[in-house]
């Protein structure tokens, strides 16, 4: 009978197999990070504006609703961040 420890490393292992990755490759994933950062950042301050002038004109249905787009816009992005990133890494491990 394995450990919790065995039953977790393995779990892990699967998860995120453990290689080196090369600096080029770190700088690929870095720069999705950078793209998704700058991505969600754009939208945060557009939707944020769009907010604040809601709030301003007294429009609180609509605050509501540009807050619950907001989550999920960045959500949605950091979901595709997270896609990207995990097909580098897959393409990494092709190239072993």
């Amino acid at each position: 009978m394995k450990s919790a420890y065995e039953l977790a490393m393995e779990r892990l292992q699967k998860t995120s197999p453990s290689f080196s990755l090369t600096e080029e490759q770190k700088k690929e994933l870095a720069e999705v990070d950078s793209i998704c950062r700058a991505k969600i950042a754009e939208k945060e301050l557009f939707l944020k504006e769009q907010i604040r002038e809601a709030q301003i004109e007294g429009k609180t249905e609509d605050v509501e609703l540009l807050q619950k787009q907001l989550t999920s816009e960045v959500r949605r992005l950091q979901e595709d961040c997270k896609a990207k990133k995990e097909k580098l890494r897959a393409g990494f491990e092709k190239n072993l």
